[in-house]
């Protein structure tokens, strides 16, 4: 295949490529909008017409809800829908099966989708929440995971897909499925081991190949990563890795070359529309092979560790041993060009034992990446291309191959074109073949509905399973024991050389920070899981999408990396304490608090080496990554019985703050009102010199505490201008607020005796108010299904909150129709509302907010920034389109010093107006 020189456009017609194709380019396969028919009207008829088109293929496996049932006790949070009428099994995996290696991506659902109840309904309908995506197919929610074998090792592959039962639809549903009897299962899969392996899984699995074409997969994998993922393709010259955030209406057409046992390439010049314009036999196959004869080595991982200590000069013939070791200045080549690979060879009458396996393996490396980036270059000058996409086997993340395919297209380009790479190179084809069943409709999704998170490997898969066990406990765990071995191992490091010459335009060996090699082994650790979340949106009220930048702290200083590193790594015992006692103690959760301790220091480790392995590093992903990682190991809310305690013994003196609150005068009372924010933000878990105090007296003894130490002036301090706009001056009175999303934070007294407060405040005044909290826990943040509980109690000791969440939907029994109520007084109360923010994260990224938060926020005028993590680690630099107040306690000294040249227990009230020069 990598010499042909066939060409091939995919058809238009295709249901894997048609939706896709219709939205980047609306003017083609549709009439014009008829009389009257809105822009979105028109578009929904026409992703409606393009997915019953899709539906009505029947080479597709496709999903038969009649009879559908659900199982179980219907006041489980999550009850079982059986299919039973389910002819066909939906798979959720793809293989991409190599002669080299098997690439298998796989789709696991989110287990905890939020709960349809009435009070969400209603809640629902009041903001008009729109049915998300409108499709008429369903996307699930869940995420995209990626794992590697060996070929020679396929039984490997098979029982990890037995044992996860892959091919019964994951084991969440393996066991409740109407399907499990049926073994009539088809499996996506593309590559020549999807010919020739056929029958290892029809007797292994009991499940049949549908194969894709290769070709085909690898341009729709490509496309759909260079349009869903942020910090997907990137550049790496020299050891510098920078990544390029792509224009998606100026991707094509572009240059894809894939690098594997041969190479193609391949001009894409839009969805389902591409043609190989070129190739050559001499790829990773060439390497592998030549390297094993001349070496001696067994496996491709061996021969590339030989390179990182190896010198070419000692085989290459370079421009400096034909001229005396002088540069050739006059066709700008320097000494320590290639002047010919293992040319020095011939002029020395040396034996093959007599040289290093080092050094054979460096020349072998450099000369074929070097032309691949020499043949690809031309190629892309052919056609006019100034973007070139290296992906495939061969490349692997590889620093020195990605240093000499980039200096070899910089160097015969002049600089005008540049060499890119891609983090899931090597799952281009197992992923385009994912894509190729029907039902997931990805080709419909935009780019913030793909949210790259932190890979953890196989994830654990013992505990609570519905159904017959799948196997033994310890079988279980020891997928989640070999990723954490295997996170252990690559850690292991390298022996290195001093450095030599590569023999390309005069710069020294390519840098690499750190000494290890990072071989295949490492997958696992180095790319992250894509989780798709189709409800998810950008925040409409950020003043200038294209600039956001959600991280404060820019962890590229080593000193800064260093230092959070310590933090978190300083607070992980007292943290696996809290997981394994909110799981009850049991050995169970002791032996997962273990393996989630080990994973989550590998990863730490692993960063320390390159900051840029999973992407682009921030502080809040740093967060981000524990959280995913605790939910990986299977523990749902490490804080969950602190929370209760905490938000019990606020509620039991709101009642007393609340009259201390309502004789105050109005001025008075607003300051009071900051002052509660601050100070009840103490309560933070996440904080160690927080955590240190929770020893020193009881929670309101803490909280009067705080109250005194949060008395003005304070170090960031706009209260003035904000009490004006509340306020107005003389005897101006501004007009209330429309709306206010209040960005909450921590349980306890932080949400009690803080935020609920100056929500009553703001309702009082006649401004709706949104509680904005997070879909998922961290640390010992309130979350969005938690709240209501706690505006219910709260609501039993103040009638303004208690009508304004009865006007909210907050107090399912009360709900009221202010059309049916007489009392115009009732009426006057706005609602009190919660939303979900969409992620579960100390912090808040405001590229991708839940739908519900972005039809929220339409109608919003004030946005509240409550918290360290989301006014500080993150958004403390936003600006956005209305006014923005953004409170919080610095209860870290390095940040205080670097962010306001405070100290700790600073308070930050920084307030900017709409049209303001700040904003």
């Amino acid at each position: 295949m990598a010499d042909s020189t066939t060409t091939h456009s995919s058809s238009l017609s295709t249901a894997s490529s048609s939706s896709a194709f219709i939205q980047e380019n609306p003017s083609l396969s549709r009439p014009p909008a008829s009389q009257g028919q809105s822009q979105e009207e028109e578009r929904e008829s026409v992703m409606v017409s393009t997915a019953a088109s899709m539906h009505r293929s029947g080479s597709r496996p496709q999903l038969d809800l009649s009879g559908a049932a659900i199982q179980g006790n219907f006041e489980e949070r999550n009850p079982i829908i059986l299919l039973p009428n389910q002819s066909d099994d939906i798979s959720c995996m793809a293989l991409d099966i190599g002669g080299s290696l098997i690439k298998l991506v796989y789709f696991s659902r989110h287990e905890d989708n939020p709960h349809k109840d009435k009070r969400k309904k209603y809640m629902k309908q009041r903001l008009e929440v729109p049915n998300g995506g409108r499709r008429s197919y369903p996307i699930l929610g869940g995420r995209l995971h990626f794992v590697k074998f060996e070929t020679r090792k396929l039984n490997e592959c098979v029982d990890f897909i037995k044992c996860k039962q892959l091919h019964r639809g994951g084991e969440e549903n393996a066991w409740n499925s109407g399907a499990l009897q049926n073994e009539n299962v088809v499996i996506k899969a593309t590559g020549g081991g999807a010919y020739k392996f056929t029958d290892v899984f029809k007797e292994g699995l009991g499940v049949t190949l549908d194969k894709e074409d290769e070709m085909d997969c690898l341009v729709a994998g490509a496309n759909f990563l260079l349009k869903a993922i942020r910090h997907e393709a990137f550049t790496h010259m020299e050891g510098h890795k920078e990544f390029v955030q792509i224009d998606h209406n100026d991707l094509f057409p572009y240059l894809l070359v894939n690098v594997g046992s041969g190479v193609s390439m391949i001009k894409v010049d839009g969805y389902g529309k591409f043609q190989r314009v070129s190739g050559t036999n001499v790829g990773g196959g060439t390497f592998w092979g030549l390297g094993r004869l001349l070496t001696k080595c067994k496996s491709f991982d061996e021969i590339l560790e030989l390179s990182q200590r190896g010198d070419n000069s000692a085989v290459d013939m370079l421009v400096g041993d034909i001229y005396g070791g002088m540069d050739y200045s006059k066709i700008g080549l320097s000494a320590s060009t290639i002047a010919s690979s293992f040319g020095k060879v011939i002029s020395e009458s040396k034996d093959l034992s007599e040289y290093r396996p080092e050094d054979i393996s460096l020349s072998l490396l450099r000369m074929i990446s070097y032309n691949i980036g020499q043949i690809s270059y031309l190629n892309a000058l052919r056609y006019g291309l100034n973007r070139i996409f290296f992906g495939g086997f061969f490349i692997r993340g590889h620093a020195y191959t990605m240093d000499t395919i980039s200096f070899a297209v910089h160097f015969w380009s002049k600089g005008e074109a540049q060499a890119m790479f891609l983090r899931h190179e090597g799952f281009l084809g197992a992923l385009g073949a994912f894509m190729s069943y029907d039902k997931h409709g990805l080709e419909d999704l935009m780019a913030h509905q793909f949210v790259e998170r932190f890979p953890m490997g196989a994830p654990y898969v013992g505990g609570k399973i519905h159904g017959p066990p799948l196997g033994d406990l310890n079988e279980k765990i020891s997928w989640m024991e070999k990723f954490v071995q295997r996170g252990t191992e690559i850690l292991a490091p390298v022996p290195m050389a001093p450095p030599g010459t590569t023999g390309l335009g005069g710069f020294e060996r390519p840098y690499s920070r750190g000494d290890t090699l990072r071989s295949d082994a490492s997958a696992a650790l180095n790319i992250g899981v894509l989780h798709l979340v189709p409800s998810l949106e950008v925040f409409p009220l950020l003043k200038d999408p294209k600039k956001y930048e959600p991280n404060t702290i820019d962890l590229a200083d080593r000193s800064e990396l260093e230092y959070w590193f310590t933090v978190l790594l300083e607070h992980l015992p007292d943290l696996v304490d809290k997981a394994v006692a909110s799981e009850g103690g049991t050995d169970d959760a002791k032996r997962r608090g273990d393996a989630f301790a080990r994973a989550f220091s590998a990863h730490l480790a692993r960063l320390m080496e390159e900051p840029a392995a999973y992407g682009k590093l921030g502080l809040a992903n740093l967060l981000e990554l524990r959280e995913e990682c605790l939910r990986e190991f299977q523990f749902s809310d490490a804080y969950i019985t602190i929370k209760q305690r905490e938000n019990e013994a606020s509620l039991a003196v709101l009642h007393d703050l609340l009259m201390e609150l309502d004789s105050m005068d109005e001025e008075t009372r607003l300051l009071a009102l900051i002052e509660g924010v601050l100070a009840a933000n103490i309560f933070d878990w996440g904080s160690r010199a927080c955590v240190d105090l929770y020893h020193k007296g009881t929670i309101i003894d803490i909280y009067r505490m705080s109250r005194k130490k949060m008395q003005r002036p304070w170090r960031v301090d706009d209260f003035d201008t904000f009490r004006e706009r509340m306020l107005g001056s003389g005897d101006q009175k501004p007009l209330p607020h429309r709306r206010a999303l209040l960005f909450v934070d921590n349980s306890g007294a932080d949400v009690v005796l803080g935020m609920l407060p100056l929500a009553r405040e703001l309702l009082r005044r006649g401004t709706e108010v949104v509680l904005v909290a997070n879909s998922l826990p961290a640390l010992n943040d309130v979350t969005a299904n938690e709240l209501p509980d706690i505006v219910a109690e709260a609501a039993k000791h103040c009638d303004i909150l208690r009508k304004a969440a009865e006007a909210g939907g907050l107090l399912v029994d009360a709900m009221v129709d202010c059309r049916d109520v007489s009392d115009d007084k009732f009426c006057s109360i706005p609602p009190l509302m919660v939303v979900e923010n969409g992620c579960g994260s100390p912090c808040i990224d405001f590229r991708q907010v839940s739908s519900e938060l972005a039809t929220a926020a339409k109608d919003a005028d004030l946005i509240i920034l409550e918290g360290m993590g989301r006014a500080l680690h993150t958004n403390f630099n936003a600006h956005f389109k209305f006014d923005a107040l953004k409170l919080a306690m610095v209860k870290n000294q390095r940040l205080a010093e670097k962010l306001i040249n405070g100290n700790i227990y600073d308070s930050v009230c920084r307030y900017e107006a709409a049209g303001s020069k700040r904003s």
